[in-house]
């Protein structure tokens, strides 16, 4: 089996600063992308950022210059840092990684239980 953990979420003027980080764990032979994405109140899941293996980023428009999307391979672990929060990025926030099993072939989707990240104004 693999779990995703995050932390870091929290309450947060807007201007602030928050990290999210995502460790991933069981048996894991290799993770290609991974991402983050958010389930603002009362809409649906949207993309975050997202970064592959090889340390290539994509962000949403609304967090571009914003938000940065890093990852450690050897800690199979994945960081948001948000600077300049706003009220409208109050979400959930999931982790996401495709990852490749080692006792099976293919890869799999993963999904964290979620972290809550409120802005006030």
């Amino acid at each position: 089996q693999v779990q995703l953990v995050e932390s870091g979420g929290g309450l947060v003027q807007a201007g602030g600063s928050l990290r999210l980080s995502c460790a991933a764990s069981g048996s894991i032979f290799r993770i290609n992308a991974m991402g983050w994405y958010r389930r603002p109140p009362g809409k649906q899941r949207e993309l975050v950022a997202v970064i592959t293996s090889a340390g290539s980023p994509k962000y949403a428009d609304s967090v571009k210059g914003r938000f940065t999307i890093a990852r450690d391979n050897a800690k199979n672990t994945v960081y948001l840092q948000m600077n300049s929060l706003k009220p409208e990025d109050t979400a959930v926030y999931y982790c996401n990684a495709g990852v490749i099993r080692i006792e099976i072939p293919g890869e799999y989707d993963y999904w964290g239980q979620g972290t809550q990240v409120t802005v006030s104004s």
